[in-house]
């Protein structure tokens, strides 16, 4: 939605700024204040008659409110470009925008004001035939209903929200982890990547920290604790929308320690952990994260699933499930529970009791059942 600002000329109609790669706009909206705000479209031939026709349906809808006080029509592409606009430093900005990319094959020139259930469960319908799963066809219609909420709440915009009580089911998600082994052979294989130094670091870190790719790729020198060896989560950066810390182990400061002495040698000025030689941040790890599971022979396995696998090895090794959650900062233990079959040691020790082999049965620490003499 167009932001008002105080005009610095009198300029109307569409116009460039040496300092956008967007083509602007400038028009007197419905309460007859003037409003210069950034299409969102990227200068070139095509992108001005697209731009174009933006400020046209801008002009009509703002007639439109004058003449008659009735909501205009919200198109798809005017809430996303928006939206995207003012979440720019949102830490998802990057998927965001892909996801956008997506639910811009169906729903694009779609009327918000008067879409409803059928076109919802339709893209459901779409995406599954395309062999899309569930979880991922939540995550992205999440994305459109978070979209319409705030401009429902911030821009006051009078739409419904179909998609609300509609995407599929949560479903226990997908739980993907490694052994120590794979871990060793996939840090090996990293490290024979030319081109993305940094891949070696950042798998360490996933494995002993638990943190979110997004949270490492975002992280900054300035939340970096050293004497301390703790890394610092605002709540702009971290999922659960809290502050929050990261405790490092030997390993993870090992790895932090390496990250500052490649920005000493290479870039001492640059306020990111994972840069390049040019200090530049790492926006994303995929590709070459894929290529080290392929020469490591791992399939089915992407830089989230270093999570799973930090939270596989705690559970494993016997942590309470309170603590992983602590650790990886879940909203909630249950969210933990789906781990809980990795470490069944306490129920293969209490269904030993059936075989009436043992008089006394261990139950995990200093917890025990004595059983009656056999006959």
């Amino acid at each position: 939605m167009p932001t008002k600002r105080k005009p610095r000329r009198s300029q109307d109609g569409l116009f460039e700024r040496p300092d956008s790669p967007y083509y602007w706009v400038s028009f007197i909206d419905a309460s007859g204040q003037r409003v210069r705000s950034s299409t969102g479209i990227r200068k070139s031939a095509e992108g001005r008659k697209e731009a174009e026709a933006l400020l046209a349906r801008w002009r009509l809808e703002a007639h439109q409110e004058r003449q008659w006080g009735r909501e205009p029509e919200r198109t798809f592409d005017e809430l996303m470009v928006g939206w995207l606009q003012e979440n720019s430093r949102n830490r998802n900005a990057a998927n965001d925008i892909s996801t956008t990319r997506t639910l811009r094959k169906f729903f694009t020139g779609v009327v918000l004001n008067t879409m409803g259930a059928a076109k919802v469960n339709q893209y459901i319908t779409t995406r599954r035939e395309a062999g899309i799963s569930d979880s991922r066809i939540r995550r992205e219609l999440a994305l459109f209903s978070a979209a319409i909420n705030y401009a429902r709440r911030q821009w006051e915009w009078q739409i419904p929200n179909p998609i609300e009580g509609r995407k599929p089911a949560q479903g226990e998600g997908r739980i993907r982890w490694i052994t120590r082994e794979e871990a060793e052979k996939l840090l090996a294989a990293s490290a024979n990547s030319k081109r993305a130094l940094h891949l070696p670091d950042f798998i360490r870190l996933g494995l002993f920290t638990g943190m979110r790719s997004q949270e490492m790729l975002g992280l900054t020198w300035d939340r970096v604790d050293m004497p301390n060896r703790l890394l610092y989560l605002p709540a702009s950066v971290n999922k659960g929308k809290r502050n929050v810390s990261v405790p490092l182990n030997e390993t993870a400061y090992r790895t932090i320690v390496a990250r500052a002495a490649f920005r000493a040698t290479h870039c001492p000025g640059s306020p990111w952990v994972f840069c390049d030689k040019d200090g530049e941040r790492i926006g994303s790890v995929r590709k070459g994260f894929r290529s080290a599971c392929n020469r490591a022979g791992i399939v089915d396995f992407t830089p989230h699933d270093l999570r799973h696998t930090c939270a596989a090895w705690l559970v494993q090794a016997g942590v309470p499930l309170l603590q992983v959650r602590d650790l990886l900062r879940h909203t909630s233990v249950q969210v933990t529970e789906k781990y809980a079959h990795l470490g069944p040691k306490d129920v293969r020790s209490a269904v030993a009791v059936l075989d009436g082999s043992h008089d006394r049965v261990t139950l995990g620490k200093n917890k025990a059942i004595t059983l009656p003499a056999t006959p």
